[in-house]
């Protein structure tokens, strides 16, 4: 698991990293192949704090992004949206292969039926 966190404009504090990388971290649950990830936060306007969040696991690729008030409250905000896309993609898969499955089926004769 490979986390990078960027600031821009403004100050980097040990506290927001650390709260993102814990937040994103989690996400590796869901997840089969190990996971990079890219973080940026940033101040806009002196009061809109910016998260935008990249999620790479093997072929998988993940990407959102909140803007808020409070820095906690985005980071938060967005760690929902990635977790929310990644069980999507996980049920879609799941369901292409029970799809898969049910077709085959459809298509085999029943034996021992006149």
């Amino acid at each position: 698991m490979n986390i990078a966190v960027t600031f821009r404009h403004m100050d980097a504090t040990d506290a927001v990293k650390g709260y993102a990388t814990e937040k994103v971290s989690r996400m590796q649950r869901f997840l089969r192949a190990p996971m990079k990830s890219q973080v940026t936060l940033s101040c806009q306007q002196d009061r809109l704090h910016r998260v935008e969040v990249e999620i790479h696991s093997g072929r998988a690729h993940f990407h959102a992004h909140e803007t808020s008030e409070d820095m906690y409250a985005s980071i938060d905000k967005v760690i929902d949206k990635i977790e929310r896309q990644i069980l999507s993609a996980k049920e879609a898969v799941a369901g292409k292969k029970k799809g898969a499955e049910r077709a085959s089926q459809r298509l085999l004769p029943d034996v021992g039926e006149d």
